[in-house]
């Protein structure tokens, strides 16, 4: 595929050689497109086998100036803690009618919380929610009977990460538009959240290799 001119220019800028961080971040901010705002992207190749319970990653980390995305929540609750949950800004909030909608497909989610009496009608719809990512999770703070903190930390741009099955973690970190100083906070705070994220079963370097990018720009390598 022929690159655009706009990211031709971009490629011939970029030297061949490892950024840190905050030279890889200026140089996006430094390239940004003025009609659209994009997003930067963290990518981080493990040194593990997710095929392994010992050598899975997954978690979440808030991000100190969120990641610019407007998060659409759902949340399966009932009487006074659906009360709650529509106070705290969730956009949709049910029980068994949410559940059966959500099975006909209509998956239109960023994220969903559900309080744990009702993970029962949840797992109903776990082969619907699973392959989405969207399957609530305890580990998460996504089954909790704290929905308010859980709505909030969603909105406020908390990311989930997941290895998928070659060892590979992403997540946006912010847009182009938060300016330097801001992505710096949020790319560290992820690649930290990574770091401590070590599972047991993980041998030798853990952090093979890290790169950031634009929604349509080119990919950079990043020394950590």
């Amino acid at each position: 595929m022929k690159k655009g001119k706009f990211l031709t220019d971009v490629y011939k800028k970029i030297e061949n050689k490892s950024y840190n961080v905050k030279d890889a971040v200026d140089f996006f901010v430094g390239s940004k497109r003025e009609k659209f705002d994009e997003t930067l992207e963290i990518s981080m190749n493990l040194g593990i086998d997710p095929r392994h319970a010992d050598q899975m990653v997954r978690g979440v980390v808030s991000l100190p100036n969120g990641n610019g995305k407007t998060m659409k929540v759902a949340v399966f609750a009932k009487d006074e803690k659906a009360i709650e949950a529509k106070e705290a800004g969730a956009d949709v909030v049910g029980a068994e009618e949410l559940a059966e909608d959500m099975q006909k497909g209509n998956l239109d989610y960023d994220r969903i919380i559900a309080t744990p009496d009702l993970m029962g009608v949840v797992g109903r719809i776990g082969k619907v929610l699973g392959p989405k990512g969207l399957m609530p999770n305890p580990k998460l703070g996504t089954v909790t009977a704290d929905v308010k903190a859980a709505i909030e930390a969603a909105k406020s741009g908390q990311v989930q990460y997941r290895a998928e099955k070659t060892g590979i973690v992403q997540a946006g970190v912010g847009k182009v538009s938060f300016g330097s100083d801001k992505l710096v906070e949020n790319v560290n705070a992820f690649i930290d959240a990574i770091q401590k994220s070590r599972p047991s079963g993980a041998k030798g370097t853990f952090i093979k290799k890290v790169s950031i990018s634009s929604t349509m720009g080119a990919g950079i390598n990043i020394n950590i």
